[in-house]
């Protein structure tokens, strides 16, 4: 949490919400712990940005529908070292495998994959690989992917204000809590340029994706009592899926 004197917004922020969120080569330097949480959704504009170049050149170059969308979705995962996604297969492994808090977080923290994680894992990949593609046939895989990159970054520093840890350490707990302030600047950050990007649909995006990341948090209550590093990368990875899914369905 933030001492009252300390500003909400730094110019160190972005930086380390990169390298924290990204595996793109920035230099930190000095790092304010949660208080760059405001700069997520920034993050994910700049990986949605880069993701659509890929996905434009692939396309521009002949490259079918379905090629293009799966480069834009590598280049994703690759950007962040496949960190949601991990976060994404272990808290399924977890939440699904363990009988108590206890057990799901052994599980949760353990670096092997489950049949739960491989399963959420798939079909993740599938679901979101399968919206690209439509969205690559209307023309529209640019403005999705950095709006639903951008987007997607916002349940995540919510979670981290609202919601306590679950457990006594982790990267979670390193980051630390976030202010109240600094999750709205980052919702009123990803909210107008979802809505610049994708106009009135963007509001259906804005409410699934919201519905997304609570649903995923109340099952982290009720099962863990709090949120983890793992637990916020399935929130980034669930409100992704839901915002595609919205957009290939609502846009085309």
């Amino acid at each position: 949490m933030l001492k009252p004197d300390t500003p909400l917004i730094s110019f160190v922020d972005l930086p380390s919400a990169i390298g924290l969120l990204s595996r793109l080569p920035v230099s930190v330097g000095r790092n304010r712990g949660a208080a760059c949480a405001w700069a997520f959704p920034v993050t994910g504009m700049i990986l949605g940005t880069i993701a659509a170049a890929i996905g434009w050149i692939a396309s521009a170059i002949g490259l079918s529908e379905g090629l293009t969308a799966g480069l834009a979705l590598v280049s994703l995962v690759a950007m962040t070292g496949a960190m949601h996604e991990d976060g994404l297969a272990d808290s399924v492994d977890g939440l699904w495998g363990g009988w108590d808090k206890t057990r799901r977080l052994e599980i949760m923290k353990d670096s092997h994959i489950g049949t739960y994680g491989v399963i959420a894992l798939v079909l993740s990949l599938l679901l979101r690989w399968t919206a690209l593609t439509a969205l690559a046939h209307a023309g529209l895989l640019t403005i999705a992917l950095i709006a639903v990159a951008t987007l997607s970054r916002v349940p995540m520093v919510v979670a981290m204000a609202l919601m306590p840890h679950a457990r006594n350490n982790g990267l979670s707990v390193g980051v630390g809590r976030v202010g109240k302030n600094t999750a709205l600047i980052a919702v009123a950050i990803a909210t107008p340029i979802t809505l610049v990007l994708l106009g009135w649909s963007g509001i259906t995006v804005i409410v699934l994706a919201a519905i997304a990341g609570t649903a995923v948090a109340l099952i982290a209550m009720r099962k863990i009592g709090g949120q983890t590093g793992d637990i916020l990368g399935a929130m980034q990875q669930i409100a992704e899926i839901a915002g595609l899914m919205a957009l290939s369905t609502a846009l085309i």
